[in-house]
């Protein structure tokens, strides 16, 4: 076994590692970076995750799901073809941006702890024994499989890695799981046509948001013509003459239903299966993720763990937002920690985009706050109408005592450009009214603000 040392041991190729990699490495320091999948350098969202995905839905978005059949499945196809391009380009120049840094060495294989500060990574050209004072860990994380009869097995069940590498388009699809992940591929694939079936096992429809919100989101979804079914347990997923036949009960009454194809979004988990955490003195949380604290330290000195794989946000951002959590105690500047990551917004890409950020009305009047609700139609903004993409609503909420922003939920088109513009006036502590006064440019979806915060 060949024994090397160096400065940093980097275990996962994706954002918050691979960005500290090449930070580390201009910075004098001698580091090596350890991926298992050579399809997954740049990390979980170049590859499979948040620009693939968007690439289709680019793709989709532009597609006619009154065209005929052959037609549909052709622009499908293209689709695919255009995200596997996009991806491997992404992916190659993540690769060859630290390949070529002398001071970076990146190994092929999979890496697990043998000691406290050392990693074994196996791989194609042999095994290597790592060592080094500074060990971090950046594994993401990987779809949850629910304990279903066949869910494994079945020709033609995907997770959304897989659903976005078929390549012929699925006339009926089932998505097991009604959360945003789910959601966002069942719009995406309706608006390429097929025929989409969404199973949720409970009754509570996006229950983190406001029933508002939420009621203006299934009506979005709806008018797509996708078809959400709650309280619908699937029991058992089995091979029919045609694809993946599902067996679930609803209301008392077993189904069984024919599909094409079925999309697994039943959630991620932290990947640290096989690192052997418990050999460093690495301790995990009760859901499987590294325990950190709010340096993203481990319970092992020096062992950090950046991005999903620590059970915070799953969010590429975020993951960005860890390296710089880690960098400034490496760099020795000013201590920033997760504690002072303050209004973390998110996007879901729906045919009709949805985007929020800080608190929704319910949280704010549960965490005490006196608040002033401030509502609007998607349709009463003028580039809306230029769009021809009226269908959602806009929502802020207020603190009626200082006038600072709690949160905002926008559920239309350009949302998730638009919802930045709060973050960063929350973030600044600016009152409301510094965006209702606010000259923006026009026609534009961020000029919204202007009469959403007047009302």
């Amino acid at each position: 076994m060949k024994r090397n040392e160096y400065d940093a041991i980097i275990i996962g190729f994706g954002k918050g590692g691979k960005t500290l990699a090449a930070k580390l490495g201009a910075s004098g320091k001698k580091v090596a970076l350890a991926e298992m999948d050579s399809d997954m350098y740049g990390g979980t969202c170049i590859n499979v995750g948040c620009i693939p995905s968007k690439s289709l839905i680019t793709s989709a978005a532009k597609t006619d799901p009154h065209a005929p059949e052959a037609e549909k499945a052709a622009a499908f196809r293209r689709a695919v073809e255009e995200k596997r391009r996009l991806t491997a380009m992404l992916r190659k120049k993540n690769y060859d941006k630290l390949e070529r840094m002398e001071n970076v060495t990146l190994y092929d294989g999979h890496a697990r702890f043998v000691g406290a500060h050392q990693v074994e990574v196996t791989g194609d050209t042999g095994t290597y024994l790592l060592e080094s004072a500074q060990i971090f860990i950046n594994t993401g994380s990987t779809a949850r499989i629910p304990p279903i009869e066949g869910i494994r097995d079945t020709p033609g069940v995907y997770t959304s890695a897989g659903l976005m590498d078929v390549e012929v388009l699925p006339h009926r699809l089932v998505v097991i799981g009604g959360g945003y992940i789910g959601l966002e591929f069942a719009s995406m694939f309706a608006d390429f046509g097929s025929q989409v079936t969404v199973l949720q096992d409970n009754g509570d429809f996006l229950p983190r948001e406001d029933e508002d919100v939420a009621r203006a989101i299934r009506d979005t979804l709806e008018a797509q013509g996708i078809i959400l079914r709650f309280n619908a347990k699937t029991q058992k997923i089995e091979k029919g003459a045609q694809g993946p036949v599902l067996t679930f009960e609803a209301g008392g009454t077993v189904e069984r239903f024919e599909a094409d194809a079925v999309l697994v979004a039943t959630g991620r988990v932290p990947n640290t299966q096989g690192l052997n955490c418990e050999a460093a003195g690495v301790q995990l949380t009760p859901h499987g993720a590294v325990r950190v604290d709010d340096q993203l330290r481990t319970t092992a000195p020096g062992i950090w763990a950046l991005g999903d794989v620590n059970g915070g946000a799953q969010h590429t951002y975020v993951s960005l937002d860890d390296f710089r959590v880690v960098w400034s105690q490496l760099s020795g500047s000013t201590r920033y920690t997760t504690a002072d990551r303050r209004n973390v917004p998110y996007s879901v890409f729906l045919h009709t985009p949805y985007a929020r950020v800080g608190l929704n009305e319910r949280e704010a009047r549960a965490a005490g706050y006196d608040v002033r609700v401030m509502k609007m139609p998607a349709a009463a903004i003028p580039k809306a109408q230029v769009l021809r993409a009226t269908d959602g609503l806009l929502k802020a909420v207020v603190d009626v005592r200082t006038d600072k922003i709690l949160g905002a939920m926008l559920l239309c088109s350009e949302s998730y450009e638009t919802i930045n513009v709060v973050k960063l006036a929350m973030d600044l502590g600016a009152p409301y009214t510094a965006l209702r006064d606010q000259v923006f440019t026009h026609p534009t979806m961020t000029e919204a603000l202007n009469d959403l915060f007047s009302l």
